[in-house]
């Protein structure tokens, strides 16, 4: 019972919990961390397209240099590109940016070398025939691509891209390490603050990333199902 109602805790700090200090200040806690994932997401989506396209291309110099990148940010921890960010990005344009505006930049240049291999798997995924067939009514290698095979593969890519935005959605995690009041930090300032609840509040935190994640992950099946079956018929 004890145990219970030390969890008093969350009920008094719930909307903090949620919003942080919005609509009076920044938003925070789960909001932002809804809004971090959903950026990085988008922008990760259109960078992992052009990426993806550069690395299926015929043209070894465009197609190895574009590898080599993909391969080293995916080689690179989350943290270290993050911390990329926030030292390097001031440094380059003499101004600083906002911590969230840099977390998103290095979530985005992050997942979209992720999202790349997706776009690239899907492609390849396409039988090579529908190429060949499109190519044979005039159309150039990249129109074809463009509005033949990338179309038929994006339809494949789904699932996989909500299942990366389930992995982006923990990865906002990290951006306590900048002072973003994300999830976690909010849990840490909260934890900071009452010096002694520490096990409900970070059991809290870890039922609201299990739900939120299990929900889109759930979704990415239902999907899958769908588009497997709807391609079966």
């Amino acid at each position: 019972m004890e145990f219970l109602a030390n969890f008093k805790v969350i009920s008094d700090n719930f909307v903090y919990f949620m919003v942080g200090r919005w609509p009076e200040g920044p938003l925070g806690g789960i909001g932002l961390t809804l809004y971090l994932a959903s950026a990085s997401c988008f922008l990760s989506f259109f960078g992992g397209l052009i990426l993806g396209l550069l690395s299926v291309s015929k043209r070894k110099w465009i197609s190895m240099p574009t590898m080599l990148v993909i391969n080293t940010i995916r080689g690179v921890p989350l943290l270290m590109v993050i911390f990329w960010m926030y030292f390097l990005l001031p440094a380059v344009f003499g101004k600083g940016f906002s911590e969230t505006r840099t977390v998103i930049l290095g979530l985005t240049f992050f997942t979209s070398a992720y999202m790349s291999q997706i776009v690239r798997a899907g492609i390849e995924g396409i039988p090579k025939g529908q190429m060949e067939a499109a190519m044979s009514t005039g159309l150039k290698h990249w129109q074809a691509m463009v509005y033949i095979i990338l179309p038929q593969g994006l339809r494949n890519m789904i699932p996989s891209f909500v299942n990366q935005f389930v992995s982006l959605i923990k990865d906002t995690s990290l951006a306590f390490i900048v002072g973003v009041s994300e999830l976690t930090h909010v849990a840490t300032q909260i934890n900071n603050r009452t010096m002694a609840f520490p096990t409900e509040i970070f059991f809290f935190i870890a039922v609201i990333y299990f739900i939120i994640c299990f929900a889109f992950t759930t979704l990415s099946r239902t999907l899958e199902k769908r588009l497997s079956w709807r391609k079966a018929i």
